[in-house]
């Protein structure tokens, strides 16, 4: 028997590549007999850096960046002298791996340091950056980032706005003169991990900003700042982007990235299998074992193991998904081209732990 090993990371467990030795030490165990291809996966989130390196053969650079609460962290960054394209990793920059759960704040956490790792691509003379969007710790609709390349965003005061999405409330005006020129000679192509809107009850704020801290008096906060941004932007550009499939993803950042950098928002699925040469690798397997943190509802809007999964039914291959946990509907993964369906833990598992369709 011949598999491919196609996880994801399991969010503030293990990242993809952990996942995929954990997996071969079972396999080995279980299947001394069978071959394996170890192909870590991410879909935009945290660990899509490290397969597209991999993929690639780009160098990893590091960078000095703000994190999400404004400390300096060293990130890590993709380039590849060859093609001039610079992989950048949101959550390498402001993850939600760097807070523990008493430090997140969705209302004050920043993505300027996502600003300044695309300076550093500009530096080394980017012409293409791949925007990965996933596994945020921020809800500010990339303001952060437009800081960072030098946008001014004012309030009525003309004073520049404190980080973080809750302060979006308070702008009156957006100022773009300062934007560094060099963005408008590089191609950005965005991987968003999900396809939510940037605002209401799919929006960012509601769906994503209480893992990352809020309350639900900060969602209602957070939602109204980045409606309130929109509205601003367009008055300014002349285009809302804010109902726009994955602008809510990564805390508005698609947003950001379509309207500012004019990027195509892409599933980040689609653009990493495409990177790795998944379908090519299917051709060669029985098996596909992917898996994820949690497998729920959310997980059919573009996640890993769903993408995989749709992919694979194409090709009549079956495909197996170990969860760190199961969710709310995570029974639609069957609909995709999912096969069986494991729980690892029993946390936040009342239905099953095994289920076969």
């Amino acid at each position: 028997m011949h598999i491919i090993l196609a996880p994801d990371s399991f969010k503030d467990a293990l990242s993809a590549s952990e996942a995929v030795s954990a997996i071969t030490d079972g396999i080995c165990r279980a299947l001394p007999s069978a071959q394996y291809d170890a192909c870590p996966m991410g879909d935009g989130g945290e660990g899509t850096l490290d397969a597209l390196i991999d993929a690639t053969g780009a160098e990893r650079h590091y960078q000095t960046v703000q994190g999400p609460l404004g400390e300096l962290r060293q990130a890590a960054w993709g380039w590849h002298p060859i093609n001039f394209t610079a992989y950048i990793e949101l959550a390498e920059a402001c993850g939600l791996q760097h807070l523990t759960l008493l430090e997140r704040t969705a209302l004050h956490s920043s993505t300027h340091g996502v600003g300044e790792l695309i300076i550093a691509a500009l530096n080394a003379g980017a012409k293409r950056i791949i925007l990965m969007l996933g596994g945020s710790a921020t809800n500010d609709a990339g303001a952060g980032m437009l800081q960072a390349l030098e946008a001014r965003l004012l309030d009525d005061q003309g004073r520049p706005l404190s980080p973080g999405g809750a302060a979006l409330i308070n702008l009156a005006q957006v100022e773009l003169d300062g934007l560094d020129s060099r963005l408008s000679e590089v191609i950005v192509e965005t991987a968003v991990d999900v396809d939510n809107p940037l605002v209401g009850e799919r929006g960012a704020s509601v769906v994503f900003g209480p893992q990352k801290g809020a309350s639900e008096k900060d969602v209602v906060i957070l939602d109204a700042a980045l409606a309130h941004f929109a509205s601003k932007v367009a008055e300014t550009l002349g285009n809302d982007f804010r109902e726009l499939p994955g602008s809510g993803a990564a805390g508005g950042m698609g947003f950001a990235a379509r309207t500012f950098l004019g990027a195509e928002l892409c599933p980040g699925i689609e653009l990493v299998m495409t990177q790795v040469g998944f379908r090519q690798r299917l051709e060669l397997v029985d098996l596909v074992i992917t898996g994820e943190g949690r497998l729920d509802g959310q997980s059919m809007a573009g996640k890993t193991p769903i993408g995989i999964a749709r992919c694979a039914r194409e090709m009549g291959v079956p495909v197996v998904v170990l969860a760190g946990s199961l969710g709310e509907g995570w029974q639609l993964a069957y609909d995709e081209g999912v096969t069986s369906v494991i729980a690892t833990t029993a946390a936040g598992v009342n239905i099953r732990l095994l289920a076969t369709a």
